[in-house]
């Protein structure tokens, strides 16, 4: 039996293994990281960084509002969330888990963290978009991106609580959660706070558009209304973010977007995520809002399509109806491809680069 330590439970199993010792688990971790696949190497480079004698481990940023940093992160802040995730949700011992997101990034190796840390029976698959449905295995907690959910609804019964993260729900994914029984959560938070560190609940009786702190974590904002992280136990100081938020209390907010993508035209500030949310129940294509300098507005609202097949453009008339004046865009541009993070986050300052070279 493993002894009881912070970095590892003795009732963790991996893929249906339970391991005597630490040491037999480095080995098989090493054993992934040099005959495995892309997924295992990665899984198996994390645990044995995780089993080291190191406090803090070097973790890289997704690049969706940026380029791709570096940053170490404490274990004890690692162990701490895990356990603050197993709280919230009442999730412990032998909680089986499905982990079908890359391990090179935090919300995979948070998902093994809490793992290790609660002691689940983890479940590790390649982190394609249909994981879920390529087996028969029911699963009492899973993590996925919103793409991977869109591919996963008919496989939801096997879950009973899902977070989904990396990005926000569309208002059409939102709406056929609404018919799972699956309890679905969308998670707010980022790298530099080991993950999530609010919660809100998308369908059943508790569905909200607040979010709602985890254990020992609270929220304030600064003179631009973006949020302010304050959770001791996973930072060593306040975190300013550029999320523009509506807060409700020191643990609740509504997010409105991110400041850095604020469109003010002709006085009145607009956020793109917003207009992507009322536009997304019509357009299926992949397309992002932005703006361009205008002479009378000073910034014009544009919708940029991805279109990779050529495949022909939608009618957007109808889904233009359904946003205020302001909010509707002014031109409409088609490229063939968007730059996506690792992660599948658009990024979008590299997209206004390529549309240069369209104009």
């Amino acid at each position: 039996m493993i002894p009881t330590s912070q970095n590892l439970h003795p009732a963790f199993t991996l893929n249906g293994i339970h391991f005597e010792s630490e040491e037999e688990l480095i080995q098989f971790a090493k054993e992934l990281e040099s005959e495995g696949d892309e997924f295992e190497v990665s899984l198996g480079k994390f645990v044995q960084k995780w089993l080291n004698d190191e406090t803090s481990i070097v973790v890289k940023t997704s690049g969706a509002t940026g380029k791709s940093k570096k940053i170490q992160l404490k274990k004890e802040w690692m162990i701490r969330s895990a356990r603050a995730t197993g709280v919230y949700f009442k999730l412990g011992e032998k909680t089986l888990a499905l982990l079908c997101l890359p391990s090179s990034f935090i919300a995979g190796k948070m998902m093994l963290v809490r793992a290790m840390v609660l002691g689940w029976d983890l479940h590790v698959v390649a982190p394609e978009k249909d994981a879920l449905t390529q087996y028969d295995n029911d699963y009492d907690f899973v993590a996925m991106v919103p793409y991977q959910v869109l591919h996963s609804i008919e496989a939801l019964s096997k879950v009973k609580k899902m977070i989904v993260g990396g990005g926000p729900v569309s208002k059409e994914l939102e709406a056929q959660l609404q018919e799972v029984s699956t309890e679905v959560f969308s998670t707010y938070g980022m790298t530099e706070t080991c993950t999530h560190v609010a919660i809100r609940r998308i369908n059943g009786p508790a569905k909200s558009d607040t979010f709602s702190a985890l254990p020992n974590v609270k929220f304030s904002t600064d003179e631009r209304s973006c949020l302010v992280i304050h959770a001791s136990e996973l930072l060593d100081a306040p975190l300013v973010t550029n999320d523009v938020v509506e807060l409700i209390s020191p643990t609740t907010f509504k997010w409105l977007g991110r400041s850095d993508n604020m469109i003010n035209t002709g006085g009145v500030k607009l956020f793109p995520e917003r207009i992507e949310e009322k536009l997304s129940t019509f357009i299926k294509l992949p397309f992002m809002i932005t703006s361009e300098k205008d002479n009378e507005l000073g910034e014009r609202v544009v919708l940029i399509f991805e279109n990779r097949e050529g495949a022909e453009i939608p009618n957007y008339s109808e889904a233009f109806s359904t946003l205020d004046k302001f909010e509707r865009p002014k031109k409409v541009y088609t490229i063939s491809r968007f730059p996506y993070t690792e992660t599948g986050k658009i990024k979008r300052a590299d997209v206004l680069q390529v549309l240069q070279k369209y104009r």
